[in-house]
């Protein structure tokens, strides 16, 4: 619940950020070999990582953190509006305490619902404080997300060294075969 607990600029919980959490959540349906893979898949794996990104890794959070993984890769692909991620705040609500002078905001939710809640309240951060800079790979066969925080916020790849090197290697093989020849 400590990363949950925030102070927050002028008293109001509109910042919640746990950019590390929600991108490896995102990144948890990755191509490998070129065929789609799902971290979260199998329930014996994917308890550590629930347990490893602050839950309890019970089955009723998994199930919650799968459909809000996938509500929110479909918004950042911009496929779906956000509106499809309301259904899993309901009932969750954020408690201002005062403590040694400070406010601090906890996230009052179910224990199952906490970390699915937890991924859209940094997306909304994000949208709302960087927008943009939430985005997918611009590699068309990778299925992972990044977070640009580039100064001038042109960061097109989940990985400089994978997908960059791959897109630029093809741009090249591509600029040499329409290349005349002498």
């Amino acid at each position: 619940m400590g990363r949950l607990e925030q102070g927050l600029e002028q008293g109001m919980p509109d910042v919640i950020s746990d950019e590390g959490f929600l991108l490896a959540l995102l990144n948890t349906t990755p191509v490998v070999d070129g065929v789609p893979a799902d971290e979260l898949l199998d329930s014996a794996q994917a308890r550590p990582w629930l347990v490893s990104m602050g839950g309890r890794g019970t089955d009723p959070e998994l199930r919650q953190v799968r459909l809000v993984r996938a509500a929110l890769q479909a918004v950042v692909r911009g496929e779906r509006p956000p509106d499809v991620l309301a259904p899993f705040l309901h009932g969750a609500a954020l408690h201002p305490a005062m403590t040694d002078g400070e406010i601090s905001w906890a996230l009052r939710v179910p224990p199952e619902r906490e970390l699915a809640v937890r991924a859209i309240l940094t997306w909304d951060a994000l949208a709302k404080h960087s927008p943009g800079r939430l985005r997918p790979c611009a590699n068309d066969e990778c299925q992972l997300f990044l977070i640009d925080h580039s100064k001038a916020g042109t960061a097109r790849w989940c990985s400089m060294a994978i997908c960059g090197n791959r897109m630029k290697a093809r741009r090249h093989y591509q600029k040499a075969r329409t290349a005349p020849r002498n």
